[in-house]
C-alpha cells in the first residue's frame, strides 16, 4: 500500500483488508492514531472504546484468514452518531439526562453496520437530542469544523462529518429531519445522503408511522455512500412500512446525464434567502451538469405548503417523542428543545386537519414539478460555516431570523417534501470555506440520485480538498 491508511476511501480500504494488504487491525491502529492526532482540535470523537475495537479488529483478521466470505465492510473502522444506541457504549443523546447511559442494545442501523463487519471504535458529538444543525451540548461541549477551527461544523451529524473531513474515517451513519445529514455535509465538504421513506428503516420507539426523521449515511465520496447502502437498507419486520428502492445501491454509479432535465433555484421559489458567496460558489458550477448533457433551467416546485407541513409535523414529533423528558427535567434541556415540545402542544386538531391538506397539496404540486423536470437542485445551506461560539445564525442578507430553525429552511423545505436528498460538495468560498450543492429526486429514485451526484463529483472533485490547517496532513 502507499500513502496513509486515513486518505483511503471505504471502498479502497476494505478491498485492501479483502486482498489481505492491510489487515483490519492496521487499519484501526490508523483510525485511532489519526484521532490522537487531529480530534483534539475538532472535538468529534467524544467516546472512545479501544480494547473493545481491537477484539473486533482481530475477530475481522481471523474471519480473512479463514477464507469465508466476507461482509461488505469488512474490518471498516467507524465511529457512530451519538443519537444512535450502541449496545453496551455509552450513548449520551448529547445531554446531561443521558450522559452515563449505556444501552443493552444497538438500533437497528449500527445492528446492520457491524453485521456487514464494521468495527465500532466510539461515537462522534450531536447537538442534544439531534436539535439543531450546529453540533454543541453541555457534556462535551463544542463540535468544530475541520477547514476553519472557529467555525460550526453544523449539525446534528457535525461529529460524523468532522470525523470523515478529517480523515478520522471515511464512512459514518448519521439521521436528517431538518438537514442533519446535509447541512453538515455542507460545512465540512462531505456527502451527506438522506434516502427515501422507509428504505433504511428504524425501528419505532413511541411513534411507528412518524416520516418525518430519516437515517442515512456521510462519506467523503458518492461511491462509499452506495457501499455503505448495500448494507443498511431493506426492510425489517419491525418497522411497518418498507419500500424498496428500484434497482441496486451494488449497480455501477457511471450514468450518462445527455437530455436530463435539472431545475435550479436560488431561493426555492419562496423567497428563501441565501448568503450571496454562497449563491456565487453554486452559481458557478450549474455549467458543469450543463457540459455533462444536461439541460439547466431555473425552475421549483411549488413549496409554499413545505413550511407549515414541516413545523406542524416536527412540532408533533418533538412533543410527542421528547415531551415526557422535557417535562420530567425542565431546564435541563436546552431552551430550543422546550420552544419546539411547547409548539406541540399547542397544536390543535384543526391544526393537524390543515397539515395533511397542506402535505396533499405540496405532494401534487412536487409530482407536477418532476412530470417536467427530473433533479431539483438547490442551496443545501443558506449560510457559509458560521462562528462556533453562536448558537445559530440570526440572520442572512440583512433578513432576520424569528426561530432557530429559520436559518434550516434550506433543507426544512426539502424534508417535508419527503423527497430522497444529497449533499455533494460544490466549492469553496473565497474564505476557503465548502459549500455543498443539494439535489432531490422523485420519491424511490435513490439509486439514479446518487448516479447524478456521482456523476458531478467525478467533474469537479471538489471533494478531494482535505483540510489544510496545520496537523491535518
Amino acid at each position: 500500500m502507499t500513502g496513509a491508511l486515513s486518505d483511503l476511501s471505504a471502498v479502497e480500504l476494505t478491498g485492501a483488508i479483502r486482498r489481505r494488504e492491510v489487515s483490519a487491525r492496521e487499519a484501526l491502529e490508523a483510525h485511532f492514531d489519526r484521532i490522537d492526532a487531529v480530534n483534539g482540535p475538532i472535538n468529534a470523537v467524544v467516546t472512545e472504546d479501544r480494547e473493545g475495537a481491537a477484539a473486533l479488529a482481530d475477530a475481522a483478521d481471523e474471519l480473512t484468514a479463514s477464507s469465508a466470505d466476507l461482509p461488505p465492510l469488512h474490518g471498516l473502522p467507524m465511529t457512530h452518531k451519538d443519537t444512535h444506541n450502541t449496545r453496551g457504549l455509552r450513548t449520551t443523546q448529547g445531554s446531561t439526562v443521558f450522559k452515563d447511559f449505556v444501552p443493552t442494545f444497538d438500533d437497528l442501523i449500527i445492528g446492520r453496520l457491524k453485521s456487514a463487519g464494521v468495527v465500532t471504535t466510539g461515537k462522534t458529538n450531536v447537538p442534544e437530542f439531534a436539535a439543531g444543525s450546529h453540533t454543541f451540548n453541555e457534556v462535551f461541549g463544542t463540535t468544530v469544523n475541520p477547514y476553519d477551527t472557529t467555525r460550526s461544523a453544523g449539525g446534528s451529524s457535525g461529529g460524523v462529518a468532522a470525523s470523515i473531513a478529517a480523515r478520522i474515517q471515511p464512512l459514518g451513519d448519521g439521521s436528517d429531519m431538518g438537514g442533519s445529514l446535509r447541512i453538515p455535509a455542507s460545512f465540512c465538504n462531505v456527502v451527506g445522503y438522506r434516502p427515501s421513506i422507509g428504505v433504511v428503516p428504524a425501528v419505532p420507539t413511541r411513534n411507528a408511522w412518524a416520516w418525518l426523521g430519516r437515517n442515512g449515511l456521510m462519506a467523503r465520496d458518492v461511491e462509499d455512500i452506495a457501499l455503505g447502502m448495500t448494507a443498511i437498507a431493506g426492510a425489517d419486520p419491525a418497522v411497518p412500512y418498507a419500500y424498496p428502492v428500484p434497482g441496486s445501491f451494488a449497480a455501477p454509479l457511471q450514468r450518462d446525464l445527455t437530455g436530463m432535465r435539472i431545475g435550479w433555484s436560488p431561493d426555492f421559489g419562496v423567497g428563501v434567502p441565501v448568503d450571496r458567496e454562497v449563491l456565487r460558489v453554486l452559481e458557478g458550477q450549474l455549467q458543469v451538469f450543463a457540459d455533462l448533457g444536461a439541460i439547466v433551467e431555473e425552475a421549483a416546485p411549488d413549496l409554499r405548503d413545505a413550511d407549515q407541513v414541516f413545523g406542524t409535523t416536527r412540532a408533533f414529533d418533538f412533543v410527542l417523542g421528547l415531551g415526557e423528558l422535557v417535562r420530567k427535567h425542565g431546564d435541563a434541556i436546552k431552551p430550543e428543545i422546550r420552544w419546539n415540545v411547547e409548539q406541540g402542544l399547542q397544536l390543535t386538531a384543526q391544526d393537524m386537519v390543515d397539515a395533511a391538506l397542506a402535505r396533499t397539496r405540496l405532494d401534487t404540486s412536487v409530482r407536477r414539478y418532476f412530470g417536467t423536470y427530473d433533479v431539483f437542485a438547490s442551496p443545501t445551506a443558506q449560510v457559509l460555516p458560521f462562528d462556533a461560539t453562536e448558537r445559530y445564525p440570526t440572520s442572512v442578507n440583512g433578513v432576520e431570523f424569528e426561530t432557530y430553525l429559520d436559518w434550516m429552511r434550506s433543507a426544512c423545505l426539502i424534508s417535508a417534501t419527503g423527497l430522497p436528498a444529497v449533499s455533494v460538495p460544490a466549492g469553496f468560498s473565497e474564505g476557503g470555506l465548502p459549500v455543498g450543492l443539494q439535489l432531490a429526486m422523485p420519491h424511490g429514485s435513490d439509486v439514479e440520485l446518487l448516479q447524478v451526484a456521482y456523476a458531478f463529483e467525478q467533474a469537479t472533485g471538489w471533494a478531494k480538498r482535505a483540510p489544510e490547517l496545520e496537523g491535518f496532513r
